[in-house]
């Protein structure tokens, strides 16, 4: 079996898929990429076993249809390094493997592609929801980072796809923080739900980034299926109830600010530098248009404020929340202003763009810290 193929072309589909291998794996094949040859596509797949990658890409000639395993961390080392020319394959009955260059070639042994393991099926019963790459790609970028690792309620350890028929919404949390983001402009053809973990969430974040087009997401009560125009991605999915989110949302909130959203980010990183190691905890202080933030670390005398101004009109207020935590939600929020409400220190702050697309509304929700006076 032989057949010819672009060297960049072959290596950037590899590095792509390459992410969803394990540096350890329970089955020694999973540190392989299979390689399969038929009618002149050629398909490669990687996996760690609960999360399998497919990628296709056309080759510029073949003779005859076959499949074998090669290791990941050879090929792509040996094709990093080789400007854009053909390549070409040609695998042997010993399953010897010959890849010949412009000015070389390389010899390695393949694997028998029968051991690699088969990606599960979905069942009759499987939900399918359409979306486009770049909404798909804006959803787990705003909700990735409030995943929880959480070994107790492994449920809040992904993302939560939440199917209506009049819109969609994901939903990420790890107790201390939430996000909530509805799609109005993705409908389910019936009510269903499924958890994303972690991992494949991130896969998919790097993969979406390189496509363009239709995403068309197929699952059912175990797995679920993502079909892009270049990548296709298979995964378990994480079982179990996920949380009544919108119980956990305080509907009113008397006390709102505006404020621009980079000033106050900017401000946080430079007075969370001197708020305590152990509790990370900054204040925030509005009253007449002001928004006074500080922190302090008795241990080591160290202490620091800045003012910004804001729109707020309500009675003087203050509230603590863990800074970290609070820069993560602002660097997730686009746009230029933000808007936080609250009602009082002891319940959570909700954080929301000023302007929202009408095709989307995003909210974030962080709890706070108790202040000591």
């Amino acid at each position: 079996m032989e057949f010819i193929v672009s060297s960049t072309g072959l290596f950037s589909r590899l590095q792509a898929i390459s992410r969803v291998i394990n540096s350890k794996n329970s089955l020694p094949i999973l540190d392989s990429f299979l390689f399969v040859i038929n009618d002149g596509t050629l398909s490669i797949t990687a996996s760690d076993s609960e999360t399998t990658l497919t990628t296709q890409i056309e080759v510029n000639e073949s003779n005859g249809n076959g499949q074998f395993a090669v290791t990941s961390k050879t090929i792509l080392d040996a094709l990093k390094e080789i400007p854009e020319q053909p390549l070409k394959f040609e695998l042997k009955d010993n399953m010897e493997l010959l890849i010949q260059y412009q000015n070389g070639k390389y010899n390695l042994m393949g694997q028998n592609a029968d051991e690699y393991p088969q990606a599960p099926a979905l069942g009759d019963d499987a939900v399918q929801v359409n979306l486009s790459s770049q909404v798909a790609l804006s959803g787990i970028n705003h909700t990735h980072f409030a995943t929880a690792d959480d070994e107790l309620r492994p449920v809040m350890n992904g993302i939560y796809f939440d199917i209506y028929t009049e819109y969609v919404t994901l939903v990420a949390s790890d107790g201390h923080k939430l996000v909530r983001y509805k799609l109005y402009n993705v409908k389910g053809d019936e009510k269903a739900a499924f958890i994303l973990p972690k991992k494949p969430a991130a896969l998919l974040k790097n993969l979406l980034a390189k496509e363009a087009g239709e995403i068309k997401i197929s699952f059912d009560d175990r797995n679920a299926t993502f079909e892009m125009p270049n990548h296709r991605m298979i995964c378990r999915l994480i079982e179990g109830r996920y949380p009544n989110y919108n119980s956990v949302i305080p509907q009113n909130n008397p006390f709102k600010i505006t404020i621009d959203r980079a000033a106050m980010l900017s401000a946080l990183r430079r007075v969370s530098v001197f708020s305590s190691q152990s509790s990370s905890l900054i204040k925030l202080r509005m009253a007449n248009n002001e928004l006074l933030i500080s922190a302090q670390d008795i241990d080591f005398s160290t202490s620091a404020e800045e003012k910004l101004a804001c729109n707020y009109e309500g009675n003087p207020m203050s509230i603590g929340f863990k800074a970290t935590f609070l820069m993560d939600i602002l660097s997730n929020i686009n746009g230029q202003e933000v808007i936080i409400e609250v009602s009082d220190p002891s319940r959570a702050g909700v954080l929301v763009p000023a302007e929202q697309n009408e095709a989307e509304e995003l909210l974030m929700l962080l709890m706070p810290m108790m202040l000591n006076d």
